[in-house]
């Protein structure tokens, strides 16, 4: 454990008093110049700390970024979270940085954490609105052991997972629009894309890609997307810790990851039915050359929808942009 990391247990197990630098110097081994320098460094991570010639330091507030030791502190999984964090202030995008690491042979549940995105992507090479310190922009390695026609499942199972981290922590209208986002009172609060590489007929990793708007204003967002997406701050009124979110998507995103890996896919596709709440709904659904019309019949074992047109004949959807015309 570092000095620093030492030095921030001892500020956070004070608990709001004042705590000496004599005492910091003499618990951490290190002299009271050293303490103060990293106290300085703990205030530029966005730690709101008081100084005192007489008193010492108190710390007043704990950061609001997605740094590494704050994301561990409390996360209740066995890999997602406790092996590599990656942290960037900005960086292209956290998929990009996550393929590369994964690439160069990082073990599954590498985190790379971005506080902002310059290049972050969505699914058809669209770009994912990224301004700093307001979202979740997470990307984590996998190596599952299934084939790779089964990889379009674990966008399905992140979606559950991110679905009931926003669940358990708030009192919102959460749903799930086929095959990656996450609507609050119907508009797109959160996507997830992604990408494989593979070997053969094997799965050399995977790469899931998460963006949650969290603390977005209404009057921050991008005039393209002011009518179709919102945040959480915009649906309760109130700024949320970004770190208890993302610690509950990593703790729900291994728990259905194991569901998968032990149990199958039932289970995980039974409950993404109930939170999308898709079937018997008229949709239509962009093909890139194309766009089909009618009501969703089902879900199928992979997880591709059946949808029915309007003179009945049936087909099955394995891509696509949906749009819910209930809705509109």
């Amino acid at each position: 454990m570092s000095t620093r990391q030492q030095l921030l247990i001892y500020l956070k197990e004070s608990k709001g008093t004042w705590v000496s630098g004599e005492f910091l110097a003499h618990k951490i081994a290190v002299s009271r110049s050293a303490v103060w320098k990293h106290i300085g460094s703990l205030k530029d991570d966005g730690y709101v700390i008081e100084s005192s010639r007489k008193k010492g330091y108190l710390l007043c507030q704990i950061s609001d970024l997605l740094l590494a030791n704050e994301i561990r502190e409390g996360l209740n999984t066995n890999v997602f979270g406790k092996g590599d964090i990656i942290y960037f202030r900005e960086t292209d995008s956290t998929n990009a940085r996550a393929k590369y690491l994964a690439g160069d042979g990082a073990p599954e549940g590498t985190l790379v954490v971005a506080e902002k995105q310059t290049d972050g992507r969505g699914r058809r090479g669209r770009s994912w609105f990224s301004p700093p310190g307001e979202g979740i922009y997470t990307s984590i390695v996998l190596r599952p052991p299934i084939p790779p026609n089964e990889a379009p499942k674990l966008t399905l199972l992140t979606s559950v997972a991110l679905a009931e981290a926003l669940l358990s922590l708030t009192s919102l209208k959460v749903n799930i629009k086929w095959p990656n986002d996450i609507l609050i009172n119907g508009r797109k609060a959160a996507g997830i894309l992604t990408e494989i590489s593979t070997e053969m007929d094997r799965i050399d990793y995977v790469v899931i890609g998460v963006g949650v708007n969290v603390n977005t204003p209404c009057k921050g967002l991008p005039p393209d997307i002011a009518h179709t997406a919102t945040s959480v701050l915009m649906e309760t009124g109130r700024v949320f810790p970004r770190i208890v979110l993302l610690r509950a998507f990593l703790e729900w995103l291994e728990i259905y990851y194991e569901t998968f890996k032990t149990k199958g896919f039932d289970p995980i596709l039974s409950r993404w039915k109930h939170l999308a709440d898709m079937i018997g709904q008229q949709i239509s659904v962009d093909l890139m050359d194309s766009v089909r019309v009618g009501k969703v019949l089902d879900l199928d074992k992979d997880g591709f929808l059946i949808l029915q047109d309007r003179r009945g004949m049936i087909e099955r959807i394995i891509s696509g942009d949906v749009t819910l015309l209930n809705q509109e």
